[in-house]
């Protein structure tokens, strides 16, 4: 008896919900697929900047080496120590980038493989519901009249969406980086 009721109270709210808008599921895998194209280009410039402060870490280790190398042929024993000293903080430091920058790629990786099936499933759905590709359609039209030489006006709203998530990225990265310098001091004092 239940079931019955239950049943009929699930056809009634089936036929009271109105189909979903093609049109809105579009626009909000387009919306996620430029929200995650700014995200992996966030995470490229992040793992650009983790390898290169690595880089510096290590140019950094080769000097206090050398500095004890030297100090070590003068037989400078304070400077030994001080050197060695700083050898053991930029060894510990290399060995967290390191492990930093390989968990930034192996992140990256996942971020674009989700990219890339993001997309294909917005292509997908485009090719089966052509309603869902006529922005495609515009874009191919305005490249053909840019290949006739006609310039395309400077209405690129996805651009500036996705310049406004990159510069936002960024200056949240920022400042992350200023929090980790200004706690490195505080433990440091």
């Amino acid at each position: 008896m239940f079931k019955k009721i239950r049943d009929a109270l699930e056809r009634a709210l089936e036929a009271a919900t109105p189909p979903p808008d093609l049109g809105e599921i579009a626009s909000q895998m387009r919306e996620a697929v430029i929200e995650q194209k700014a995200g992996v280009r966030g995470m490229r410039e992040e793992l650009a900047r983790a390898e290169e402060i690595l880089a510096q870490e290590k140019a950094q280790l080769a000097i206090a080496e050398r500095r004890r190398e030297l100090a070590t042929g003068i037989q400078d024993s304070e400077t030994v120590t001080v050197a060695e000293k700083f050898i053991a903080r930029h060894q510990e430091r290399i060995a967290v980038l390191e492990r930093k920058v390989v968990v930034q790629r192996e992140e990256l990786g996942m971020a674009e493989r989700d990219l890339a099936e993001m997309t294909t499933q917005l292509q997908e759905a485009a090719r089966r519901h052509p309603k869902l590709g006529s922005e495609r359609s515009a874009n191919d039209a305005w490249n053909g009249l840019g290949a006739a030489g006609m310039d395309r006006p400077e209405v690129d709203l996805e651009h500036d969406l996705l310049k406004t998530r990159v510069d936002r990225a960024a200056r949240e990265a920022a400042a992350d980086a200023q929090l980790e310098e200004l706690k490195k001091r505080m433990g440091r004092e």
